[in-house]
């Protein structure tokens, strides 16, 4: 059975606490209830030795990597893994066709392919001959959405498991388990410093042990007796490592929830979501973007002064940059949440972007060309123009439309904000086009 560094023996007392603590076998495995429960079916293909191709996903520390190493402690196959860094095309198609060869005597092997997101697609191309002839089953463990990090054909043939971020509950009961088998010392710690370390974690166990380990190591010593005090916890915890990859789906999946908490004017979840990202380290400048889209697509005249204040405060962010930013941000994120809102102006464009693609790609009219040569004011560029400000009303009855979109209309505005004006003015507009036809 060939193995990569991954699956070192744990017992040396010399590694990190969080490796020697990863579970050997399903019943040392703590969380994952919905896969890993009694009668879920990940726990039923590992018990019975029949995995087939799947992909983990998740956040790390929440147990990919040592759910791959109890299927090839429980597994009859031959079980070989892979890393991006180190395995190339070459490498990757010399142990395929070998698995090909092994397959043909009634041998099976799997492939473990740890953060298979880092591999480009030719390397992912080489595994899927393979899996679709079953060659090998392969395991790909991922923090990023399989959706757009793994190639199509070779998401189809595999079956997706989601794993969670650990529930404070299961960290405690992780931590209590460390301290009773993970070190030689005896170690005395509260229970509220405990639930503090597991708060800290934010779901990732190898977080949680390594706090464990820190607060263990940098604690008061007695003989074989260590004591963990609040002094110790306070100076190793000074700030929560926030899940967040700025080109990864969190990114978007966050943006998402601070743009749809201001369309539905929920202040105070757009301000924490906003500090999600600042505090992730996310391009203010990104955000100062956004909310200058936002302005317009959810706001639009309902508050024109929405767009200037958003476009104010991307100036401020240039400017000055994160951290002296945040408050402008706040102020923007402040304004929108709680502007009336309205999509009129991005419902507009839509309409009308429908038009321009779909609908016969008809010439200008005439009356709305220029004419700054002869020869176009003989072709009658121009003839018959009506200039609005030559008229009372600042009206006219000119055609302005192409002859096919006659009678069109793109801009329906609401009741909010200074919109209700538009609505009034458009039917003002509208009635003194309708006064005009009856005369």
């Amino acid at each position: 059975m060939k193995q990569g560094s991954i699956f070192e023996d744990d017992n040396d007392k010399t590694r990190p606490l969080a490796s020697r603590m990863r579970p050997q076998s399903l019943e040392e495995f703590i969380g994952q209830e919905h896969l890993l429960g009694k009668g879920k079916i990940l726990r039923e293909l590992i018990e019975s030795d029949q995995v087939s191709s799947m992909i983990f996903w998740g956040p790390p520390g929440v147990g990919k990597t040592t759910l791959a190493k109890i299927i090839a402690n429980k597994t009859k196959a031959e079980f070989i893994t892979f890393s991006a860094v180190r395995s190339g095309i070459k490498e990757i198609r010399k142990v395929m066709d070998d698995s090909e060869y092994n397959r043909q005597f009634g041998e099976k092997t799997i492939v473990f392919v740890d953060e298979i997101h880092r591999f480009n697609k030719a390397q992912q191309d080489a595994f899927l001959p393979y899996v679709e002839k079953g060659s090998i089953i392969m395991i790909g463990a991922t923090t990023e959405n399989p959706s757009f990090e793994v190639n199509s054909a070779l998401l189809s043939r595999s079956k997706v498991f989601v794993l969670n971020p650990l529930e404070t509950k299961d960290i405690v009961k992780l931590l209590k388990n460390a301290i009773q088998k993970g070190f030689t010392e005896e170690v005395e710690i509260s229970d509220d410093i405990l639930m503090t370390i597991s708060k800290f974690a934010n779901g990732d166990a190898r977080i949680a042990l390594n706090t464990l380990e820190m607060c263990v190591l940098n604690a008061e010593r007695d003989g074989k007796h260590v004591k963990v005090n609040e002094d110790v916890i306070k100076q190793l915890i000074t700030r929560k490592a926030l899940f967040y990859d700025k080109n990864g789906e969190e990114h978007y999946n966050i943006i998402s929830a601070l743009h749809k908490s201001m369309r539905n004017s929920d202040v105070h979840a757009a301000i924490y979501w906003l500090s999600r990202m600042l505090e992730s380290g996310e391009d203010p400048l990104y955000i100062a973007r956004r909310l200058v889209r936002f302005a317009s697509e959810d706001i639009g005249v309902a508050d024109s002064r929405a767009l200037e204040l958003s476009v104010s405060v991307f100036q401020a962010c240039q400017f000055l940059g994160m951290p002296e930013c945040d408050v402008h941000l706040t102020q923007a994120v402040i304004y929108l949440s709680l502007a009336p809102k309205s999509d009129s102006v991005y419902a507009a464009y839509k309409k009308a972007q429908k038009d321009a693609l779909h609908s016969v790609n008809e010439p200008v009219p005439l009356q709305l060309r220029n004419a700054p040569t002869q020869l176009m004011k003989d072709l009658e560029y121009g003839k018959e123009y009506q200039h609005a400000q030559d008229f009372k009303d600042k009206i006219t009855d000119m055609q302005s439309m192409p002859d096919s979109l006659i009678g069109r209309e793109y801009y329906h505005p609401s009741d909010q904000g200074s919109e209700k004006r538009f609505k009034d003015r458009l039917a003002s507009i509208k009635n003194w086009h309708s006064n005009r036809k009856k005369k």
